[in-house]
Parts: structure tokens; C-alpha cells; sequence
């Protein structure tokens, strides 16, 4: 009965740390994340209640990465309470050592993994799909995100643009407008510079010019032709293509981030089939390539020296420069396969590797805590940054080299984990021995 009342009263000081710790991460990410886009959502119109949703999407895939650094603050923190107090060395006195005492830790440890898994690869998916849908609905806000350097667009009913260069700021330089809106009549605009703004009702494009030129005439006839310089002409366009509309996400196609695990294995082992058959392909080609060669005939010499090749000659070289071009487009195919496979098994890892440092983080914080006498704010606070810093790292650096081919998906995702289990797993036995 006494370890289920020592269980329970280190739950419950757990509680308070792990919600805390939660939170502060959610808000700091959170918080560098509507920082950057703060500028891009301001005047465009939207409501309370899409940027609302905006930043609910967004918790969405921050809740992934604050549960593990909860638990880690919350072990440490906990922990190390207890042994400032000296309640570990009054808990080992009466025979429970270090690992009894995370045994209902290590339990809700794995709780929240299991759970964190679920969400990652059920609900993480759909929400990360409708945020990415939601965020090409807000650029489409921007009236410059319609029209590309040095391409005609036409995105604008009536009319077609071409900017044959844009600065960062979105000033478009060198125009030719091309107004369609009166079928008996051609008029096409042409500046030096030219800005693009909605109006105080978010209902119409303005386009503000400087430096042009007008020319108009009629399509059944070109005369009489007239030709208007200005210094500033400004030109007014719906917008009806540019009203935020909530996203649709029905049809949409999903990205890596946005599929589930099984969907991803699908694409892997498609992938995998095509490596095999372009290894086997290849096989073959070369092998008949290195018989083409071998079997191809020389060149005849005449008393002028090397002269014109003969015709089985020239079919000959002919089909050897067929069999190089296919054995090189095998190897393409096999290489691009390979990298797309790469790509999605470095996701799939990942989201067992993320949710896995719930557990994790149990072994790493909970003896840390005690040889640090952790139970303040701040101390507790610098060692999950260290360590969870150290952690993200070995991810973000193991995705990376993944990606590049340099190393398997499945070392890239589970060294960070492999390496603090270690850690942890030490430094357990350690102290509770001690």
C-alpha cells in the first residue's frame, strides 16, 4: 500500500510541471510563429475567427513537439523537488530505489506516447492539410501573389498582365496591360512602374501606374488609333478571385506531412518495386550494351586512311548510343525513386521517433533531476532547454543527411533517441544505486 501512496504523490507534484512546461513551450512557438506571419495576415481583410483558426491549426503540430519537452520539465522539475527536500533519500531509506519510484512515471510516460502517436498519425495529418490549404487561401489575399515576373498572367477576368520584373516589395517594373473588358475595343497599357492594391473594401484591384502609355483602338477597325501619354493613370479591377474563402480540403493533394503513416508506406513500397525492376532492367541493358560492344564491327581504313564507316558500323554505333541513353535513364529512375522512397521514410520515422521521447525523456529527467537538486523553476527549466536542444538537433541534422542520401532514414530518425536512451538509461542505474 505505502508505494501506491509514494506513486501517487509523485504524480500528482508531476501535474502542475508537465501542463506548465506544455504550455510555455505551445505559447513560445506559438508566439515566434505569428511574429513571422503577422505582417503577411495584416490587411487582408480576415476575421477574428479565420486567424482564430489559424493559430488552433498551427497548435495543432506544436502539441507534437511541447508533450515531450512537458515530460522532460516535469520529470526534472519533480524530481528534483523531491531530492531537494531529501524525500528520495527518505524513499530509499524504506527500500524503494530510483527505478520504483518512475515506475508510474515511466506508465504515463507510455500513456502519452501511445497517445501522441495516435494524434500524430491521425489527427496531425488532417489538420496539417488544412492549414497548408488554408495558407494558399491567405496568399491568394495578396493581389502581387497572382502575377509572376516576366510571365503573362490572366488570373484577373478581363485582363492580362505582364511584369517583366518585380522588386521585393512587390513594385512591378516594365508593364504591358492588356484590357479585354469591352469586346469591340483593344486597349493595352504599358508603364514603367506599377503597384497593386485592393480598395478600402477589399471589393476591387487598383493598379496605380507611372511613366506610360495608352493605345486604343477598335477591333473591326483599326483606325482611328489613339495614343495617351501619362504620368499616372490608375486602372480598377475585380477582385472577385481574391476573397478568402475557407478551405475546401476534400480534393486536395497531401504532402508528405500530410499523409498517414500507411499511405506513406504505400508510396514507399511502390517506390521500392520500381527500384527493383529498374535494377533488373538495368541488368539486362548492360548486359546486352557489353555484347553490342563487343560484337560491334570496326571502321574500314582505305589508302586515304580512316575513311567514311561502313553501314553495319553505323547501326552498330547507333545502337550502342540507344543502349547508353536507356541505361542512363534507368539509373535516373532508379535514383529519383530512391530519393522519394528516402524522403517518406525519413516522415514515417519520425513520427515513431517524436512520440517515443515521452518515454524518453522519463529516463533522461527524472535522474537528472535528483543529482542536479532541480526543483526551482530555473534550473529545471535551463536543463530541458539543454537537452531538448541537444535532442532537436540530432533530428533536424539526422533528416537532413537523410535527405541527402548520406545516411538510412531509420538511423537518421532513431540516433537522437538511441543516444539520450543511453543516456538515461545509465544514469538511472547510477543513481539508483547510489
Amino acid at each position: 500500500m505505502a508505494p501506491i501512496i509514494l506513486w501517487r504523490y509523485i504524480l500528482r507534484s508531476m501535474v502542475g510541471p508537465f501542463l506548465f512546461g506544455t504550455a510555455i513551450i505551445i505559447f513560445i512557438f506559438l508566439s515566434q510563429y505569428m511574429i513571422n506571419y503577422l505582417p503577411k495576415l495584416a490587411g487582408k481583410g480576415l476575421g477574428l475567427d479565420v486567424i482564430g483558426e489559424f493559430m488552433v491549426l498551427n497548435m495543432s503540430w506544436i502539441l507534437v513537439l511541447a508533450v515531450p519537452i512537458g515530460v522532460l520539465f516535469a520529470s526534472v522539475m519533480s524530481f528534483g523537488a523531491l531530492s531537494a527536500t531529501h524525500e528520495v533519500t527518505v524513499m530509499k531509506a524504506s527500500g524503494m530505489g530510483l527505478i520504483r519510484m518512475m515506475v508510474p512515471v515511466a506508465v504515463v510516460g507510455a500513456v502519452l506516447w501511445g497517445a501522441t502517436f495516435w494524434y500524430t498519425d491521425n489527427v496531425l495529418p488532417d489538420t496539417n492539410l488544412r492549414l497548408s490549404s488554408m495558407m494558399q487561401n491567405i496568399q491568394r489575399l495578396k493581389p502581387t501573389f497572382a502575377i509572376e515576373a516576366g510571365q503573362f498572367t490572366t488570373q484577373i477576368d478581363g485582363f492580362t498582365i505582364l511584369a517583366r520584373r518585380m522588386d521585393s516589395t512587390g513594385v512591378m517594373h516594365g508593364i504591358t496591360i492588356y484590357d479585354r473588358t469591352k469586346p469591340d475595343r483593344l486597349t493595352i497599357v504599358s508603364a514603367d512602374v506599377g503597384r497593386l492594391s485592393f480598395s478600402p473594401s477589399y471589393t476591387r484591384l487598383i493598379v496605380d501606374l507611372t511613366q506610360g502609355e495608352v493605345h486604343q483602338s477598335r477591333i473591326s477597325d483599326r483606325k482611328p488609333y489613339r495614343v495617351v501619354e501619362f504620368n499616372t493613370h490608375r486602372i480598377v479591377m475585380r477582385a472577385d478571385r481574391f476573397f478568402y474563402e475557407k478551405p475546401d480540403v476534400s480534393g486536395s493533394s497531401r504532402g508528405d506531412r500530410e499523409m498517414r503513416i500507411s499511405d506513406m508506406q504505400a508510396i514507399v513500397d511502390r517506390s521500392d518495386s520500381i527500384i527493383t525492376a529498374a535494377q533488373h532492367s538495368f541488368g539486362n541493358l548492360l548486359h546486352q550494351h557489353i555484347s553490342t560492344v563487343t560484337h560491334a564491327p570496326s571502321a574500314t581504313n582505305g589508302g586515304d586512311g580512316l575513311q567514311q564507316a561502313d553501314e553495319p558500323y553505323n547501326r552498330a554505333l547507333g545502337l550502342i548510343t540507344t543502349e547508353r541513353t536507356a541505361l542512363e535513364t534507368e539509373l535516373y529512375r532508379e535514383d529519383a525513386e530512391r530519393r522519394l522512397s528516402s524522403r517518406y521514410e525519413v516522415e514515417i520515422h519520425k513520427k515513431y521517433a517524436i512520440p517515443f521521447a515521452c518515454l524518453l525523456f522519463v529516463f533522461v529527467g527524472a535522474p537528472l533531476g535528483i543529482l542536479t537538486k532541480g526543483g526551482n523553476f530555473g534550473i529545471s527549466a535551463a536543463i530541458s532547454l539543454a537537452c531538448y536542444i541537444g535532442y532537436w538537433v540530432t533530428l533536424i541534422g539526422g533528416e537532413e543527411l537523410a535527405d541527402r542520401g548520406m545516411l538510412a532514414p531509420e538511423i537518421a530518425m532513431w540516433a537522437g533517441n538511441t543516444l539520450f536512451l543511453v543516456i538515461g538509461v545509465v544514469t538511472t542505474v547510477r543513481v539508483n544505486n547510489r
